[in-house]
């Protein structure tokens, strides 16, 4: 069912004043830096092993890491597992109990289907479920 840890999202208030400590410091790869209009973010991905980190920036005021950050500060905002057919995954979810923030998947960073569960069914954690495009 779940293939890896895809990556895990970190809330910033600037990905270039957070970018030095993960390319100098931690000396991990930047991949590439994208914007995702419909989620109000600046994605900047970093290479770690098979895995990715993903700072997050928020664009707007009105989106959900700035009221991520407003709340909570700068830091872990999300793990995305990676999986394969991901509409199977949220079925699965449901059926287990798990209240999911979007029963369908949309469009995330990277071109990916994505769709979280709610963290109240998942001990306080936001978790993603990522399905990259074809990708097995």
């Amino acid at each position: 069912m779940i293939k890896k840890v895809d990556h895990i999202g970190v809330a910033v208030k600037s990905i270039e004043e957070a970018l030095p400590f993960y390319t100098d410091v931690l000396q991990l790869e930047l991949l590439g830096i994208e914007k995702v209009e419909s989620e109000k973010l600046k994605v900047a991905f970093l290479k770690v092993g098979e895995s990715k980190i993903e700072l997050l920036e928020a664009t707007s005021p009105e989106s959900a890491v700035a009221k991520f950050i407003e709340k909570r500060g700068e830091g872990i905002h999300h793990i995305a597992l990676g999986v394969d057919s991901i509409q199977d995954r949220i079925n699965e979810m449901k059926e287990k109990g798990i209240r999911m923030i979007q029963d369908e998947p949309k469009i995330g960073a990277g071109n990916a289907k994505v769709a979280f569960m709610h963290p109240k069914s998942t001990g306080s954690v936001l978790f993603e479920l990522c399905e990259k495009m074809g990708e097995k």
